[in-house]
């Protein structure tokens, strides 16, 4: 299958936050899998710059993220309407994308990642810590 979705930089900038909020915690914000969840799958999460996935098909993408791949990690994805055969589309725009990847690119994806609630509340004492606030808590509860 060839992608129907032509490529653009709307559409890179919408797969990019996709991929971010989606994908990044098992395949990292630049697709080589260096995540506390991708290294301990079984198999672990593929690095997808390098020619074992760049080398596929736009359709064996696609396939990928719409069926996922058996007695992996890798859960299929999306619901089968075209809105999110769209968005998976556009998101083998983005795994073509990620031998490339920026920095300003990374920066800009780490906003959009999934946080925990315990995360949010380090952020925000940090964030009231460097305005002048009340001293950071010391302590971190460690949780699973």
């Amino acid at each position: 299958m060839n992608n129907p979705v032509p490529l653009d930089e709307n559409v890179l900038s919408e797969a990019r936050d996709h991929f971010a909020d989606h994908c990044a915690l098992c395949h990292a914000n630049d697709g080589r899998g260096d995540t506390q969840i991708g290294k301990n799958l079984y198999p672990p999460a593929p690095d997808m710059t390098l020619p074992r996935t760049q080398s596929l098909t736009d359709g064996e993408i696609f396939s990928v993220i719409k069926n996922g791949i058996r007695l992996t990690g890798m859960p299929a994805w999306g619901e089968d309407t075209p809105e999110d055969d769209m968005a998976s589309w556009k998101l083998v725009h983005f795994i073509r994308h990620l031998p490339k990847v920026s920095e300003k690119e990374l920066l800009e994806m780490e906003a959009l990642n999934p946080r925990s609630p315990e995360e949010f509340r380090e952020e925000e004492q940090e964030r009231q810590f460097l305005e002048g606030g009340s001293p950071m808590e010391t302590h971190h509860v460690h949780q699973h």
